[in-house]
């Protein structure tokens, strides 16, 4: 049997930051700011995005702001299917994909000469921007998929990977992207009915026996 990946330090960690513990926040910095840092920067290197120091600070601060937004309700979302830091990468991921978008929109407004705040993503962006499947539905749909179809599942969600990025990386046409998620996300929504619809293994009646309640007539019934 694998083991865990949910380590009883993560455990104890995760437990006494949503107790709220004194030193407990302090303590979760500690052990996930370098991995949210590796992941800024592997993120906007993916994204041919240059982000400096100040940058990765800002941003590094968003996420952080972003787990503890609504009494740590990241936190409490995580369901211990995969290790806090597999979780973790895949949260950060999301919020920087959306924080570069941002800011990218930003700039090009800047350079237009606009000052209005930039439009809802639109529907062919990111999972990181749109919130969608947890990592815990995404690792179901992905054991479920296999070749093409699980990379671009992989890619779009648990990489924030635009349509025409995907399409680049796997030569599947853009026009086709939505379509083969469509597709996917199918899948799961059926293997979700199908564990629901598990029936009930009702016991059998035993054979009716003289002097029990299951129907059958007692001597005394059968004398009279």
């Amino acid at each position: 049997m694998a083991a865990n990946p949910f380590t009883a330090v993560d455990r104890d960690l995760l437990k006494r930051c949503l107790n709220r513990e004194p030193g407990s926040w302090n303590d979760f910095v500690d052990r996930f700011l370098s991995l949210i840092y590796h992941v800024i920067g592997y993120t906007a290197h993916l994204r041919s995005v240059r982000v400096g120091p100040e940058d990765v600070e800002d941003i590094a601060a968003e996420i952080l702001l972003k787990i503890v937004a609504n009494d740590f309700r990241v936190l409490r979302e995580f369901r211990g299917h995969a290790s806090l830091a597999t979780y973790l990468t895949v949260v950060a991921r999301r919020i920087c994909v959306r924080e570069l978008a941002r800011r990218q929109e930003v700039k090009d407004q800047i350079q237009r000469g606009e000052s209005r705040v930039p439009e809802e993503a639109p529907d062919d962006a990111p999972a990181a921007q749109k919130g969608i499947e947890s990592l815990e539905e995404v690792e179901k749909l992905l054991r479920r998929l296999s070749g093409r179809e699980r990379d671009i599942v992989r890619l779009y969600y648990l990489e924030g990977r635009t349509y025409e990025e995907i399409s680049t990386e796997t030569d599947v046409p853009v026009n086709t992207i939505g379509a083969v998620l469509s597709r996917a996300r199918k899948k799961l929504r059926e293997a979700a009915k199908k564990t629901a619809e598990v029936p009930v293994v009702r016991p059998k009646k035993g054979k009716p026996s003289n002097g029990n309640p299951g129907g059958g007539k007692s001597s005394k019934d059968k004398t009279q």
